[in-house]
């Protein structure tokens, strides 16, 4: 999980004319609800990048469109050849890994692509001057090598065992970024790279304009033209949807739920990794005592979220590892209980007052609780959770605002927050809980600060032993029921409706931060249209 997850991403609403016009900026039949063969497509996602630049942490996950790693994931989320031209050859020790890359590769300029721009990425990632929120996932590289043009060698530090699903990582071209400002040029905004599509366009609120890259080495992309219409509201999202303005959108399961008998389009349902939670502070006199923790962790109904917030599309969630996951503690599971909330507080010495709230040494239990304005799946979760701590006597103040409004005051209030990344359990693990990170950005938000759980987050990432791993996290779960620094609600299916116009759509496993390089658009560029010559006659 990097800081951009944790932070669900800034976002602003869409212009009203955008996605019709979007939809329509390509006459003759190729717009959303035109009729003819389809080779371009309109799609609808909640929130936006801050950054096009894999050097500050676009496209480290994969899928982003512009860019390719040395590797990829496959439908089924397994590794698979892209700028490398085999999986890496790994030395016995688990130190070193070395890839072979792809031949005759250019850069959408025309430049060729080399094992320089591999090394130039990678350094320039792990340079501390460079702005990237996901440095420390690459914590383990201790050196990246060129041998010739073809050949790159990473040496690590240790025993990493999730490395070669690092290298996914988007690679920037050092011809052109390597002459820029790191965190300020001009590629950061307009950006080059070997992937599928080329950047057209990037309206800041509004939309990103893609169009086929006719050189990508995998064969030019049939849909010529891809736009995601950046629209934060969840209703105005589905209604352009309805309207026709969009080929497709992601949506929260009450609104995808109002497509259901539409013949014409398809639901996508995707597995994932995404949590909700609620941040608990450490250094919040009510947050960051245990025992307050303790009871707001059994208070709370997780199933009723599922069911009713939900309707289904998701399933409780007891920490960052969804309970259908190989890497879930078993027994870490909390089971609603409030009278054992309220005996938690009573015996810590939070006794009810007159207006029912409790109250300890003149310290009233209520604190304030954020929420992304205009996302209805997290207002709902606030809601719901608040509703739960009043019946256990503790006060909790829903609020909706910006991130730029709810940042500030992170270190005291609580959030209602989103994170979570498929695969290994590092990668959802040590951005949210290590005391190193607490504060750092969206990294640790609620300050969390447990010595036997850094303990173990640093033996987990250490070793290659699959035991050992199990061990580790195993203990992060457990000390998370005895001493919860956040509240963990649910982990949430995703939901798409799209035209049924195109063959060949998927959904990944996804992580939270979803919409731009997930959901059935994930693989846009193996997208064929349906019966294209038949359809342009009608």
């Amino acid at each position: 999980m990097t800081a951009r997850s944790i932070r669900g991403l800034a976002a602003a609403t869409l212009a009203g004319s955008l996605a019709l016009t979007a939809a329509c900026s390509n006459p003759g039949g190729t717009g959303a609800g035109s009729g003819g063969p389809k080779d371009s497509a309109v799609v609808g996602i909640a929130y936006e990048p801050e950054t096009l630049s894999p050097l500050l942490g676009y496209g480290k996950d994969g899928n982003s469109k512009i860019f390719d790693g040395l590797l990829a994931f496959d439908t089924d989320m397994r590794l698979k050849p892209a700028l490398a031209a085999a999986l890496p050859e790994v030395g016995q020790d688990g130190l070193t890994y070395t890839y072979k890359l792809r031949k005759g590769v250019t850069f959408s300029d025309g430049a060729p692509f080399t094992a320089k721009d591999v090394v130039f990425t990678y350094r320039t990632v792990l340079d501390p001057k460079t702005n990237n929120p996901s440095r420390t996932e690459l914590d383990a590289l201790k050196s990246v090598e060129a041998v010739g043009d073809d050949t790159v060698v990473f040496r690590l530090a240790y025993p990493y065992a999730p490395f070669a699903e690092r290298t996914v990582l988007a690679i920037a071209p050092e011809h052109v970024a390597g002459k820029q400002d790191v965190n300020t040029g001009a590629f950061t905004t307009r950006p080059i790279g070997t992937g599928p599509y080329v950047l057209t366009d990037w309206s800041k609120g509004e939309k990103l304009s893609f169009r086929a890259n006719p050189t990508y080495w995998d064969g030019a992309p049939e849909v010529k033209k891809f736009t995601m219409a950046i629209i934060k509201d969840d209703d105005v999202r589905a209604t352009r949807l309805r309207a026709g303005d969009l080929d497709g959108a992601i949506l929260p399961p009450n609104l995808a739920a109002g497509f259901k008998g539409d013949k014409a389009r398809k639901t996508y349902a995707a597995k994932t990794y995404d949590y909700r939670t609620v941040t608990l502070p450490t250094h919040n006199e009510v947050t960051g005592d245990t025992a307050v923790r303790r009871a707001l962790d059994v208070a709370v109904d997780r199933q009723a979220m599922v069911d009713k917030i939900l309707e289904g599309a998701g399933k409780p969630a007891y920490g960052p590892v969804p309970t259908d996951s190989e890497w879930f503690a078993k027994g870490t599971e909390r089971r609603h209980d409030l009278d054992a909330a309220k005996k938690i507080l009573d015996e810590a010495g939070w006794k009810p007052g007159a207006d029912g709230v409790r109250v300890k040494d003149g310290v009233r239990a209520e604190f304030p609780l954020w929420y992304l304005s205009g996302d209805k799946l997290r207002q709902d979760h606030a809601l719901a959770y608040a509703s739960d701590a009043k019946k256990a006597g503790v006060a909790v103040k829903t609020q909706g605002g910006t991130w730029e409004v709810i940042e500030p005051r992170m270190k005291t209030d609580a959030v209602l927050a989103g994170g979570g990344s498929p695969g290994d359990p590092d990668f959802d693990q040590y951005l949210l809980l290590t005391s190193r990170l607490a504060g750092d950005g969206f990294n640790n938000m609620a300050w969390y600060d447990n010595k036997a759980v850094d303990k173990a987050l640093e033996d987990g990432r250490r070793t290659n032993d699959t035991v050992k791993r199990r061990a580790a996290y195993s203990v992060v779960q457990r000390e998370l029921v005895k001493n919860p620094g956040y509240t963990f609600l649910t982990h949430i299916d995703h939901l798409y409706v799209v035209n049924d116009d195109w063959d060949g759509l998927t959904t990944q496993t996804e992580p939270h931060d979803h919409g731009l390089a997930s959901g059935p658009w994930w693989n846009v560029e193996a997208w064929k249209p349906k019966g294209g010559a038949e359809k342009a006659e009608r």
